[in-house]
């Protein structure tokens, strides 16, 4: 499944959640991450940022089936382009 996560953590669980978001996503601009993950891997992520979050953090996951179903449009500079392969 595609989706687009975003999360508002308080600044000194920053890096935590960052990190945690890249292992599984691709940064595409402060605290918003995109792309391909199975269901066990957006349940794994999810868990792992529980543990991270406290009672003001938030996390949101938009989902949809797959990409080509979402229109993107960026205005401005793009932080990280989800086309790379390794």
């Amino acid at each position: 499944m595609y989706v687009i996560l975003v999360y508002d953590v308080d600044q000194k669980r920053t890096s935590k959640m960052l990190k945690l978001c890249r292992r599984y996503l691709s940064w595409i601009q402060n605290s918003v991450f995109e792309g391909e993950v199975s269901e066990v891997q957006l349940k794994q992520l999810t868990l792992e940022a529980k543990e991270i979050m406290e009672d003001k953090d938030s996390l949101i996951v938009f989902k949809s089936r797959d990409e080509r179903w979402l229109q993107k449009e960026i205005i401005g500079d793009e932080r990280s382009s989800v086309s790379n392969f390794l």
